[in-house]
């Protein structure tokens, strides 16, 4: 079964230095068909004016990936991290026991466009810790890359879940599969572009919840479509 979660319902909000979109429930942000799915907690697109930003705050147990799909992101944590976040890169903080950290649009004249995303850890109490990969375009063009997963095969950073979450850029046509294991569920975003999932349209800022479901076609129908695949433990 195919869920398809369209970009115009999400919820959202304006800051003038953020514009925001929930595609589940977050901050003032309530709709109780939309708390999460599977351990996937929140992916917020975000869209940050030039030297804004989140000030310092802090996070406990929740595993935090940072994707970024235009501009770049300044990142400082407690833990004496400090990067910049740019498109290809994929950042992976855990919260565990407690983490503070800010962002900041890095750029004095450009806005940032980002991706975050929350998944539930399978197991609370964690150290908190940090991971910065870089994933070259060409190793997620026209085929689905590997980004995050249990146990960071694959040069993948280490998310403390079960979760396999992939990458893919696609050109006009181009066509990918997956298998999911029975059990296990997915979640499709898609980040820019239009693709068809099973023959299911799906614009950019569209989510689909899949289950009870094995093989997923993802077919690009424009001339560039970014999507992250999240394979799942239900």
């Amino acid at each position: 079964m195919i869920t398809i979660r369209p970009s115009s319902e999400r919820g959202s909000a304006n800051f003038g230095w953020l514009d925001t979109r929930h595609s589940f429930s977050f901050s003032n942000y309530y709709d109780p068909r939309y708390m999460g799915f599977g351990p996937l907690r929140v992916i917020n697109e975000d869209k940050i004016s030039p030297s804004q930003g989140f000030g310092t705050h802090g996070h406990r147990d929740m595993e935090i990936v940072t994707y970024v799909l235009k501009g770049a992101l300044e990142h400082k944590d407690s833990l004496g991290n400090g990067s910049i976040i740019r498109p290809g890169d994929v950042q992976r903080m855990s919260a565990g026991t407690g983490i503070m950290h800010s962002e900041f649009n890095a750029s004095e004249t450009d806005p940032v466009h980002l991706l975050q995303i929350w998944l539930l850890p399978a197991t609370s109490g964690i150290e908190p810790g940090y991971e910065q990969i870089y994933i070259a375009p060409a190793d997620k063009q026209g085929h689905l890359r590997l980004i995050g997963s249990q146990d960071g095969r694959d040069g993948s950073v280490t998310i403390h879940q079960d979760v396999s979450l992939y990458s893919a850029v696609l050109g006009d046509g181009d066509q990918v599969s997956h298998t999911l294991a029975e059990g296990r569920v997915a979640w499709l975003q898609v980040a820019q572009g239009s693709l068809e999932l099973n023959g299911q349209t799906l614009t950019a800022g569209d989510g689909a919840a899949i289950q009870d479901l094995q093989d997923l076609t993802l077919a690009s129908t424009a001339p560039e479509t970014e999507l992250l695949l999240f394979d799942m433990v239900a």
